[in-house]
C-alpha cells in the first residue's frame, strides 16, 4: 500500500489543502485512495512513535494501526495529512535548523510502516514569513528567546531535505513552495492523491479564490469555460494573468513584525530562500512542483 505523508510549513494553507483532500473523498474512492479524517490517526501516530524510542514496531502493531485508521476500509493509498508530523510550533526551528528531530520521526514512521510504500509531501516556504507565524501565539518570553538564539540567515530547506534523503533515501520527496500555491494548488491535490492531471477535481481552485476578487474569479470562470482544452502550463500562465489584475491586495500583503527585523533584513533572509530553492531542484530524489 502507498501511504502519502504531507506535512509543511504551518499556516492556514495546511488547513485549507485538507479541507480539499476530504472535499474529494468519495472521488478518490474510486481510485482505491482513502483520505481519513485526522482525528483517526493525529494522535495515534504520535503515540506510536513515541512508543518506538523504547521499543520496536511489529507486524501486529502496523495491523492494528491500520484498522484503526481505516476501520476496515480497502485502499491501495492513504492520504495523511499533519503539519506536526515533524515537529510541533515549538520544535519547528532549533540550532537554526528546520525540525531537527525530522530524521529520527520519519525513521519511526518507515519503521511502522515497513511493508508499505512511503511518500513525503512538504510545503515550503519564506523563513521571513514563516517564523512570524511560527511566533504569532508565543508567549513574549518565548519569542525573545527563539529570536536571541536563531540565525534567520542559516536556515536551509535545502538542508532539511538532505538529512531526510540521508535518513530514507528510498523514500521519494515532492515539495512546493508556500508562495506558488495558489498557482499549483490543482496539481499539489492531483499529485498527492494519484489523480492524472486531466481529472475532475473540486476546490482546485480555492487558493485563487482565497486571494482574488469575486468578479476577478467570475471572469476567470467563464474563460476558462470556454477553454475547455487549455494545457495546465497555459492554465498557470492565464491564472498569473487573472491574479495580476484582480487580486486583493491586502491578502497578499504579510506583515513581518519582528523585534530588531528590518526590511533589508527581510529582503536578505527572502534572496537567500529563493537561492535555497535552486539547491532544492538539484538534490536527487526530491522532485519540485514548481509554476
Amino acid at each position: 500500500m502507498q501511504v502519502i505523508f504531507h506535512c509543511g510549513a504551518h499556516g492556514t494553507e495546511e488547513d485549507r489543502l485538507l479541507k480539499t483532500l476530504l472535499r474529494n473523498t468519495d472521488r478518490f474512492r474510486k481510485h482505491g485512495t482513502v483520505v481519513p479524517g485526522p482525528s483517526k490517526y493525529r494522535y495515534l501516530l504520535k503515540d506510536c512513535m513515541a512508543a518506538l524510542q523504547q521499543g520496536s514496531a511489529t507486524a501486529e502493531s502496523r495491523d492494528v494501526l491500520w484498522d484503526a485508521i481505516l476501520e476496515e476500509e480497502q485502499a491501495d493509498r492513504v492520504l495523511l495529512s499533519n503539519a506536526h508530523f515533524f515537529g510541533s510550533q515549538r520544535q519547528s526551528i532549533e540550532d537554526n535548523q528546520f525540525y531537527p528531530e525530522a530524521e529520527s520521526r520519519l525513521m519511526a514512521l518507515q519503521q511502522l510502516f515497513a511493508q508499505d510504500q512511503l511518500e513525503l509531501f512538504i510545503g515550503l516556504r519564506n523563513p521571513a514569513t514563516m517564523l512570524p507565524v511560527l511566533l504569532e501565539n508565543a508567549h513574549p518570553n518565548r519569542k525573545t528567546e527563539v529570536l536571541d538564539q536563531l540565525d534567520p540567515y542559516q536556515l536551509r530547506w535545502s538542508d532539511l531535505l538532505k538529512r531526510l534523503r540521508n535518513a530514507a533515501p528510498k523514500i521519494p520527496i515532492t515539495v512546493w513552495c508556500f508562495e506558488d500555491m495558489p498557482l499549483i494548488w490543482g496539481q499539489i491535490i492531483r499529485d498527492i492523491s494519484g489523480l492524472e492531471m486531466n481529472e475532475r477535481l473540486d476546490g482546485g481552485m480555492d487558493m485563487l479564490a482565497a486571494i482574488m476578487s469575486r468578479e476577478g474569479m467570475q471572469r476567470l470562470r467563464h474563460y476558462l469555460g470556454q477553454h475547455p482544452e487549455m494545457s495546465e502550463m497555459h492554465r498557470r500562465r492565464v491564472f498569473a494573468a487573472f491574479l495580476d489584475k484582480y487580486a486583493r491586495e491586502e491578502e497578499l500583503e504579510e506583515e513581518i513584525d519582528l523585534p530588531g527585523w528590518t526590511e533589508a533584513m527581510v529582503e536578505t533572509i527572502t534572496e537567500f530562500y529563493e537561492e535555497d530553492i535552486d539547491q532544492v531542484q538539484h538534490i536527487p530524489g526530491v522532485t519540485l512542483i514548481a509554476p
